[in-house]
């Protein structure tokens, strides 16, 4: 068998590196708090979250309790241009799906798929 490893082909390996030095503005936090502590992501959070409220993708209920809570987090990223500089600062309010159960937290689930039925040649 030939494999990516035998033909010496290799993903690149990430350095990650922990220090007490503030986080340099090219550079995507992995935490809200960490994030929080720049204007830029504080304003792509606000962006966010004003674009949530603003589509009514959810509303604030409080929790059942015969219910799994499903918990979000948020994700960051450095948006650039082709030329290499930022474009902007982009913040995403994710929802960890992993945590959800068939029949107890959904009964149905949303797939955008085209069935090859509805296709004409």
């Amino acid at each position: 068998m030939v494999t990516r490893s035998k033909n010496n082909i290799h993903k690149p390996k990430r350095a990650f590196s922990v220090s007490k030095h503030p986080l340099h503005e090219n550079l995507e936090p992995s935490t809200v708090r960490e994030a929080m502590k720049y204007d830029h992501w504080r304003q792509a959070i606000s962006a966010e979250f004003d674009a949530l409220i603003r589509n009514g993708t959810w509303s604030l209920v409080p929790p059942p309790k015969s219910h799994n809570i499903v918990d979000c987090k948020w994700i960051f990223r450095v948006k650039r241009k082709s030329n290499g500089s930022i474009e902007k600062y982009k913040a995403r309010l994710v929802a960890k799906g992993f945590t959800q159960c068939a029949g107890v937290d959904f009964h149905e689930t949303f797939a955008p798929v085209v069935h090859p039925q509805t296709i004409k040649p």
